[in-house]
């Protein structure tokens, strides 16, 4: 009897399936969503239905950490505004060339005398490395923009041409010269001082201080400008990116010990007129200073989605501002937002942190998976 009442029960059992099961799953974060797919047939498509049906996936903000001291170990966290939630990417040790950069939001490299190594996937996992580019210079703008490396300016002195831009092609693995960057940006050459973003196969490069940009087409080889885009004479820094097809503007107004506030524009690119957004809470102003040393500089990092600013000097906290449609809209409605930086809290502080952006689908996370020795962990944000 008791047989009986155990089978009884058993097809008495409620399964979750359909429409509920596709509300539940939509729930769960990203990386956990990579086993469940793998449940059954069932799980799989409930999974990608619950994908399809949600609202517009926000890019994923990447922090990558890496150490001062030899071999220069490196750490990677992985913040996901689609479920709010960190995770820590435990991987091989990369080969370190030299010092971890990024110039705009999806490229990550390393640059040394010998060669220039640079990453691009969604999850910076691989590699690709070029030669030596013609002439070497620390600090110099770097882009990518379809099979094309672009790297130009630094901070070299002795150096003929403080301006040279050298191109990479990917394809016929060689690097050639270009029309160098124009005369105005010869004292601001460098990623210190310049604000860089990819978009429309253009590379967009703006003075931080006075907003002047100007932009290089790299089939043409040419540069185009300038245009000033700075909103008014009470703007000190200017950073740019792309989110899909809009060009996005983050100020800050006043000075550097006085921040006065922060705001969001767009940018026409084809005629650079510039329209206010929306201006930053005050409560993420200050969340964004440092106790001794105010504002100096922001890093702004966009995305499908979702646009990123932390501190340059300070990154203990990253401000964000969601929008559900492309930016374009004009009862698009922009939410601002911040999350701790999980990296610092893992006993990284002694380390270097750079900033990337990235488009994560559930796709490239079972790639991931599939790489050998390679774990992920997740911290959910307190």
């Amino acid at each position: 009897m008791v047989g009986e009442s155990n089978a009884d029960e058993k097809e008495k059992e409620v399964q979750i399936h359909g429409d509920v099961l596709e509300a539940i799953l939509s729930y769960v974060p990203l990386i956990h969503l990579v086993p469940a797919s793998g449940v059954s047939k069932t799980w799989k498509t409930a999974v990608y239905s619950s994908l399809k049906h949600a609202r517009k996936e926000k890019n994923w903000l990447i922090v990558h950490a890496q150490g001062t001291r030899y071999p220069h170990s490196t750490s990677k966290h992985a913040y996901d505004p689609r479920s709010h939630v960190w995770i820590k990417i435990e991987k091989p040790l990369i080969e370190s060339i030299s010092t971890l950069r990024s110039s705009h939001s999806n490229l990550l490299y390393m640059l040394s005398p010998r060669k220039l190594s640079f990453s691009l996937d969604p999850l910076y996992l691989t590699w690709q490395e070029a030669n030596a580019p013609l002439s070497w210079r620390p600090d110099p703008i770097v882009a990518s923009i379809g099979n094309h490396v672009i790297l130009g300016g630094g901070t070299c002195e002795f150096t003929d041409d403080p301006l040279a831009v050298q191109i990479y092609d990917v394809v016929l693995n060689k690097w050639d010269n270009c029309q160098p960057m124009p005369q105005i940006l010869k004292d601001s050459a460098a990623t210190t001082w310049l604000s860089i973003t990819v978009g429309h196969r253009q590379m967009f490069v703006t003075e931080k201080g006075s907003g002047i940009t100007y932009t290089f087409n790299p089939e043409t080889r040419t540069w185009s400008g300038p245009h000033n885009i700075r909103p008014d004479p009470t703007t000190y820094f200017c950073a740019i990116g792309f989110s899909g097809e809009t060009l996005f503007l983050v100020t800050l107004i006043g000075d550097s010990e006085n921040v006065k506030g922060a705001k969001l524009y767009k940018v026409n690119f084809e005629d650079f007129e510039v329209t206010e957004i929306c201006e930053m809470p005050n409560i993420y102003v200050e969340k964004l200073k440092c106790e001794n040393s105010g504002l100096t500089s922001i890093n702004l990092l966009c995305g499908d989605g979702i646009v990123y600013v932390h501190n340059s000097s300070d990154p203990r906290e990253i401000v964000f501002c969601e929008f559900d449609g492309d930016g374009h809209g004009d009862e698009e409605i922009f939410q601002w937002g911040s999350v701790n930086n999980m990296a610092m809290n893992d006993g990284n502080l002694g380390e270097r942190f750079v900033f990337t952006c990235s488009r994560v689908d559930i796709e490239d996370l079972k790639k991931a998976f599939r790489m050998e020795n390679r774990r992920f962990g997740m911290r959910l944000i307190g």
